[in-house]
């Protein structure tokens, strides 16, 4: 992960510059930042008909995700480019797409 920060502790980085990680087929993970306590920004990318295998388990804490582009399933329902979405910590899901999309994904406790 490549970021950068400047005098005032403002921290950046770049989707562009990000190391992807491929974490099943059609889906592929760019992590943007890591932060104390194991909290973190990331980009998710999901081509169309990809699918999670298994079930994503939000532990230890809660996942807030927004939806950039195309449109995203969580195994019950389409949420389009532009939605918000908090996932409470101990809560699941089946992340999907039939159309493809991009999700900024930040995990507030790791």
């Amino acid at each position: 992960m490549t970021t950068q920060q400047n005098m005032s502790g403002y921290v950046w980085s770049s989707v562009a510059d990000a190391p992807v990680r491929e974490v099943f087929p059609g889906i592929r993970l760019r992590p943007l930042w890591r932060g104390e306590g194991g909290a973190g920004a990331y980009v998710l990318e999901m081509d169309p008909g990809s699918c999670w295998e298994g079930i994503d388990v939000h532990d230890p804490g809660p996942e807030e995700v927004f939806v950039v582009s195309g449109v995203f399933n969580d195994g019950e329902r389409d949420y389009p480019a532009g939605t918000f979405i908090h996932a409470p910590a101990g809560s699941s899901h089946v992340p999907q797409s039939a159309t493809g999309c991009t999700l900024f994904l930040f995990y507030p406790e790791g």
